[in-house]
């Protein structure tokens, strides 16, 4: 296994003047340019007395400065401290305080909402973008982040060259990031990942999808959640690949734009952005096409058209579609396996970083998330055809959540498997097949086990559902539904929807599962940052 940071070092060293990281539409750097802020970071932490150890936390949203910060922590042996932008100012302070974090990089519009006497620990708070100082309550601090770059400057007096590079890699066992798995303001659940956990997930990444130096890719997943950061940011730059920043979400249009112009050899997504493809582009191109569909031979033809229309939107030079955090729709993907579009769903968690199952798209199982990256087991004594819990063992898993040893006791085994809290099966053939989590499966009066995840995959295949949650309301089975209604359909139409849904998913489902009504509900529902529905706060 090679040190990430060793494959960083090599790629800088090679590649000097190759862009490193850049805002779409906005500043790009070099990795000479990433290089030097490295640099400085290390002069400044030098300076300002943070040892190697000490907690340094971002709150920000994606940007080439957010990087160039968290390689400045990373590559000088600092933990970082990921937080996510969406998180209330109050839990920004409740995990920069927990986290024992003494300086905060921040965007400004966050900072103003904070109030520092919440953060007793922090001893400075600085820009991410402007890099300008935001507050600080010692001076050394203040004035070594102040001085860094006229202290760069006397330290490299001829220039600063790629033969001054040189990153300490004796740190597999070491702290590298403290990732937060919520906003919560009680009993944090702050995941420990180690250098070895990350270069362990960037070298199965290299088995499985190795990157090329010049190539491009699009980043659009928060850099504060484990998937983005490790997958779509840190494995394709440590080998010479572009990073493109998105900044906030996207809307389709400009993602669709940037993906053109960046023309990405990988694209990094939830199925909920595949779906919608699915459901605005693909199908009604496919329904305009149902006479020629049933035309011997126009199928293939058909099918071929439109994967390369879709490939063309991504800009032509995608190798594979990695989809994560959420179970695809049947129908989405049977369709893009007619197509032979190339994707492939893998499975994880940030405890896992994030990887636990995965697999290339053309050796993928649909309806799976891949086979095991490591060791996993399901707690079943029939693994193959009835769920348990699937556990899991590698050098990629937490060591355990930062101050909460009752959170880490809780996560192992006692002979030392991580509990991920789902359930699945497993073929023979070693592919994962995942139910649902434990604490959603509903128990039905007959001793049935439920899955509310496999009954919202089937109402997702109704042209009203936009998406839904399966909950238990006394023993009954009720879908909520957020619809998609056409604007021109009548108000008698209207009102028989919710039964419709209803009656046209019972089709599918067997009787002990049937779905007793549909209640549609006037917003989405609340996310997490992989784009998963918050369920617990609809039960």
């Amino acid at each position: 296994m090679i040190h990430y940071l060793k494959k960083l070092q090599d790629t800088i060293q090679e590649h000097w003047n190759l862009k490193a990281l850049c805002d779409y539409e906005g500043d790009s750097f070099t990795y000479a340019d990433l290089a030097t802020r490295i640099e400085q970071f290390r002069i400044f932490f030098e300076a300002a007395g943070i040892n190697k150890g000490d907690k340094i936390a971002i709150c920000a949203r994606n940007s080439a400065r957010w990087a160039m910060a968290f390689w400045g922590i990373n590559a000088n042996g600092r933990v970082a401290v990921p937080l996510l932008a969406d998180f209330h100012p109050n839990n920004v302070s409740t995990l920069t305080n927990h986290s024992d974090s003494v300086v905060l990089f921040v965007d400004d519009d966050i900072w103003t909402k904070m109030n520092p006497d919440d953060t007793p620990s922090l001893k400075a708070a600085i820009n991410v973008k402007k890099g300008n100082l935001l507050w600080h309550q010692d001076a050394v601090v203040a004035e070594a982040w102040e001085q860094r770059t006229k202290a760069f400057e006397e330290q490299y007096p001829d220039g600063f060259k790629p033969e001054h590079v040189s990153y300490f890699t004796d740190n597999l066992k070491e702290l590298a990031i403290i990732n937060y798995t919520s906003g919560t303001t009680g009993n944090p659940k702050g995941v420990m990942l180690t250098y070895e956990a990350m270069a362990d997930i960037d070298d199965f990444a290299n088995t499985q999808f190795p990157n090329t130096p010049g190539e491009t890719i699009v980043s659009m997943l928060p850099l504060a959640h484990m998937y983005g950061l490790a997958i779509e940011f840190i494995h394709p730059n440590v080998d010479g690949v572009a990073v493109y920043f998105l900044g906030k979400t996207p809307s389709p249009t400009t993602l669709l734009k940037a993906m053109r112009s960046v023309k990405p050899y990988m694209v990094v997504t939830v199925p909920l952005v595949m779906e919608k493809i699915y459901a605005n582009s693909i199908k009604p191109a496919l329904k305009k096409r149902r006479m020629l569909l049933a035309v011997p031979g126009m199928k293939k033809v058909i099918y071929r058209t439109i994967r390369k229309t879709i490939l063309a939107v991504f800009g032509g030079q995608v190798r594979c579609f990695i989809m994560g955090g959420a179970a695809l729709n049947p129908e989405a993907e049977r369709c893009f396996k007619k197509m032979n579009l190339p994707y492939t769903v893998g499975y994880g968690m940030t405890e896992a970083c994030p990887l636990l199952g995965y697999e290339w798209w053309t050796r993928f199982v649909p309806g799976s998330c891949g086979k095991p990256v490591h060791e996993l087991r399901i707690d079943s004594d029939d693994p193959v055809n009835k769920a348990g819990e699937i556990q899991a063992r590698g050098r990629n898993l937490t060591i355990g959540y930062y101050k909460n040893p009752e959170a880490t006791a809780a996560a192992f085994t006692e002979d030392g498997w991580f509990r991920t809290g789902d359930l699945g099966v497993i073929d023979e053939a070693n592919n994962i097949f995942i139910r649902g989590r434990i604490k959603s499966m509903i128990l039905s009066s007959s001793g049935q086990n439920i899955y509310p995840e496999e009954l919202e995959a089937v109402l997702n295949n109704s042209p009203y559902v936009s998406e839904c949650v399966v909950v238990d309301r006394g023993g009954k089975i009720v879908a909520l539904v957020y619809p998609e209604i056409p604007e021109d359909i009548d108000d008698i139409s209207r009102s028989v929807i919710p039964a419709t849904i209803r009656d046209e998913a019972n089709k599918s489902l067997p009787n002990y599962s049937k779905i007793s009504k549909v209640v549609l509900v006037d917003k989405p529902f609340e996310k997490t940052p992989k784009m998963s529905i918050k369920r617990f706060l609809y039960k």
